[in-house]
């Protein structure tokens, strides 16, 4: 009895521990958010005076207006929303269809095949970055969103693959038996029971796929040369050098380049949460 009352008055002492690392860690994790946040909306004279500690007096927007326009950002958030979505959606299909023959299809010599998939998607993009440059040239698609959707649909769909085969592996052969008795083909198995189990663990991969991809920098600056045609994390690296002059103006540009991706998080979070539990509860 003694000893279960020990028990008990020790937990809700470990509770408050656990609850403040995750409260210091949180506070650690939004810190520099807080920072580019509030330079955002101070004046260069302002920022001169109280630093970049101090807080503003007044919001101003001047900074993020003059960015904004400066760079044509709707131009640049319209490219990375082309792009990432276009390659989110394009590697979960891709992924999909690979893994329905991967894990339900059981082709011959499959780990093998996973094998060299996961490969694919441990290089690094310097080594693509060579050859895929001179091959883009010598297609005619150089500067064009085209590679960089290419690239990253296959690089994207590998790791897919090597995740839906370990998750179709495991699929109820009842349910896929049942579909065969009524008729339906390989297609149709797919297309009407596969995808819809499988729907929360695709929108978890369409998420990662789509932040993976709006975050990219390397291969979309080695890609897009063209001011038209980069993507908000090229833009916002490119033009460090190039225009910014201020820590206002810098920090208003960071912050409009992280607000799209947290934004679409916010969104998609039940659905990512949906996904994991999914998966966790079979």
């Amino acid at each position: 009895m003694r000893r279960s009352t020990g028990r008990v008055g020790r937990r809700p002492a470990a509770r408050f521990v656990v609850l403040g690392l995750l409260i210091v860690a949180a506070a650690a994790f939004f810190v520099p958010f807080f920072l580019v946040g509030i330079n955002a909306f101070k004046s260069p004279a302002e920022y001169a005076v109280s630093g970049p500690l101090g807080l503003p007096g007044q919001l101003q927007i001047d900074s993020i207006i003059d960015f904004w326009q400066r760079t044509s950002f709707d131009q640049k958030l319209w490219n990375s929303l082309v792009i990432s979505t276009t390659v989110a959606v394009g590697a979960v299909a891709l992924s999909l269809l690979n893994a329905f023959a991967l894990g339900i299809g059981r082709v011959r010599g499959r780990n093998w095949l996973l094998v060299i998939f996961l490969m694919g998607n441990l290089l690094p993009q310097e080594a693509l970055a060579y050859p895929l440059y001179y091959l883009a040239r010598a297609v005619g698609v150089y500067d064009t969103a085209i590679p960089v959707i290419v690239i990253f649909i296959v690089i994207h769909s590998a790791f897919g693959t090597y995740l839906l085969t370990s998750v179709l592996a495991h699929f109820p052969s009842e349910i896929l038996e049942a579909a065969r008795v009524d008729g339906a083909g390989k297609w149709r198995q797919l297309v009407q029971v596969v995808t819809p189990i499988s729907l929360p663990t695709l929108m978890v991969l369409f998420v990662f796929f789509f932040i993976w991809t709006w975050n990219e920098f390397f291969l979309p600056l080695i890609f897009l040369a063209s001011s038209s045609n980069q993507t908000v994390p090229v833009a916002l690296g490119v033009l460090q050098g190039q225009h910014l002059t201020d820590a206002t103006t810098s920090s208003a540009a960071s912050l409009l380049g992280v607000l799209p991706a947290i934004i679409f998080f916010l969104i998609f979070q039940r659905t990512l949460v949906r996904g994991i539990t999914a998966g966790a509860v079979k």
